[in-house]
């Protein structure tokens, strides 16, 4: 999954050790997007990632993530898991989508072919 937005929080970079010995870190953001109704997305980087992808507050980004879901002592959490964050400047992220262009004409209907003529009476449907 993907979504764009602006980075308005860095949390504290965690980190320790599992059960199995292993060392673990973790990089919290909080991420607002880029909606007409704006939505805060709670999310994080595991392991290398969260060197590989160093994130400032202010920044632009299009974030892609996964989804995971885990059960610990018959309660169930969420986490947003960020995969790849590609910055992105401010003019891209806010621009308005460009409808597709279609060079193609839509057809003519056959001259006096009663199927396609359209009387006054019949324009609005009320």
């Amino acid at each position: 999954m993907e979504v764009k937005g602006k980075i308005i929080q860095k949390f504290d970079l965690q980190s320790g050790t599992s059960k199995a010995g292993n060392p673990w870190k973790k990089q919290n953001y909080l991420l607002e997007t880029l909606d007409s109704f704006p939505r805060k997305i709670y999310f994080d980087f595991f392991g290398d990632r969260a060197d590989q992808y160093p994130l400032e507050v202010g920044d632009m980004i299009n974030l892609s993530f996964d989804i995971e879901c885990r059960e610990y002592q018959g309660r169930y959490y969420t986490d947003i898991r960020g995969w790849k964050a590609e910055k992105i400047d401010a003019a891209t992220a806010t621009a308005a989508p460009q409808p597709p262009v279609n060079d193609i004409p839509a057809p003519m209907p056959p001259a006096g072919d009663a199927t396609f003529e359209q009387t006054q009476e019949d324009d609005l449907p009320f």
